[in-house]
């Protein structure tokens, strides 16, 4: 529960484009796209143990709180299980990050250590990323250009145009879902003094920032194409946008928070389905 699987399509998504990218350009390589998932996976898997751990001892999650049940702040776990827990994960992610330097040399450690250390820090430290409205901006570096490009780089070596433009596509909907999960949340975390962007912006232009994302996310596959000479079989990406229409209207019209728990996994769904068929048509193509 606290590993919240719903969240792991925002770590598997950007591999499966960066391997897609890598065997389109013939550079894919089996072992380092897979340490490069399973590392994507425990960073994910950390980062959700560290917010259900930090998130509970700074007062962010109460008992008005509407979403997912958190470990901590219900008392399932104790306090101090979930943060061991965290250093567990966080040093199986550090043993994948070895090999992968082994493969990717200097960046990877770079990449490595940054993304080690905002999955911490995200809620985490003396500056919690999460709390001062930079969330939106970690996720969309992490999750998707550092993610998709690591991912090639670990095959190719080399960091091309495609990774940062499929990065793009995935980061902008991967943080959609902080989105949706942040506007949920909105109400609680100004009371808990916890500054999201969502807070920040507040619920309209929330909404807004939630469309232009989605905008972005779509829009990606036709720049491919049409300036980056993608194969044009990569616009069946296009394909999912019916199925993103049901989170978006939720998003748009909701009253209560609790109307946006279903949005938050249907939005969680693009994003995997996105990448998977996002990365196999650019392989097949």
């Amino acid at each position: 529960m606290a590993a919240r699987p719903k969240t792991l399509p925002a770590a598997v998504a950007p591999v499966a484009a960066g391997t897609g990218l890598a065997a389109h350009h013939g550079v894919f390589q089996f072992l380092p796209a897979l340490a490069a998932l399973v590392g994507a996976v425990l960073i994910q898997i950390a980062t959700n143990l560290a917010n259900d751990y930090y998130d509970f001892v700074r007062g962010g999650d109460t008992e008005e709180r509407v979403g997912p049940t958190r470990v901590t702040q219900a008392g399932l776990v104790a306090p101090g299980t979930v943060f061991r827990a965290m250093l567990m994960t966080l040093a199986a992610a550090l043993l994948v990050g070895v090999y992968l330097v082994s493969v990717g040399g200097w960046p990877i450690v770079w990449i490595g250590l940054a993304s080690l250390a905002c999955a911490v820090l995200y809620t985490g430290g003396p500056f919690p990323l999460a709390y001062h409205g930079l969330g939106d901006v970690f996720v969309f570096v992490f999750f998707g250009l550092v993610a998709v490009g690591g991912t090639y780089w670990v095959q190719g070596l080399v960091w091309p145009p495609g990774a940062v433009l499929a990065g793009v596509g995935l980061g902008a909907l991967s943080t959609a879902i902080l989105v949706v999960n942040n506007l949920r949340d909105i109400d609680t975390d100004r009371r808990a003094g916890k500054r999201t962007l969502a807070v920040r912006l507040g619920r309209r232009g929330t909404q807004i920032e939630y469309a232009l994302l989605m905008l972005v996310g779509f829009a990606v596959p036709i720049v491919g194409v049409v300036g980056l000479a993608w194969p044009v079989i990569s616009l069946a990406t296009l394909g999912i946008v019916p199925l993103s229409l049901g989170p978006f209207r939720t998003v748009m019209r909701f009253q209560e928070p609790k109307e946006l728990l279903p949005a938050l996994g249907q939005t969680a769904r693009v994003v995997a389905l996105y990448g998977v068929v996002l990365g196999l048509t650019l392989g097949l193509g």
